[in-house]
């Protein structure tokens, strides 16, 4: 019955089916500032080590956060990854081929406290969760 009530119509199996199950397509999942930009991106500077700022023709600027990350992580670091996304960066973030977290902005006047919210995240025995840098002068993951 699960099937009959989800639309699925036994006389005609192939219809609606979805044929190709697998990751959606990415720029779906842009950020919108990155979506009206895309291949329109002028420069980018590195202001201070783990912090970016990109520039379009069009003028908008998207800041870049970038901490380090693992190359295993678990549920729990990921969720509270995505909670930091969803308090700072309307739930956008990128993971770099290199496993770094890049946590994307598009004002500068929440590039600081999104950094303080990262500082502020530790593990018990002190060391950083989430260590700003990554670019320029700066260690990587």
């Amino acid at each position: 019955m699960a099937f009959i009530s989800s639309g699925y119509n036994p006389d005609k199996p192939m219809e609606n089916r979805i044929s190709d199950i697998g990751p959606q397509k990415f720029d779906k999942f842009y950020p919108p500032v990155i979506a009206e930009n895309k291949g329109k991106w002028l420069y980018h500077e590195i202001i201070k080590p783990g912090v970016l700022v990109h520039v379009a023709e069009s003028g908008d600027e998207v800041y870049t956060v970038r901490c380090g990350g693992a190359r295993v992580m678990s549920v729990t670091h990921i969720r509270e990854i995505c909670e930091i996304a969803d308090k700072h960066c309307d739930g956008h973030l990128r993971f770099t081929t290199r496993n770094n977290i890049e946590f994307m902005v598009d004002d500068k006047s929440k590039v600081d406290p999104l950094i303080k919210d990262l500082e502020s995240r530790k593990f018990d025995g002190g060391s950083f969760k989430f260590p700003i840098g990554g670019t320029g002068a700066g260690v990587t993951n």
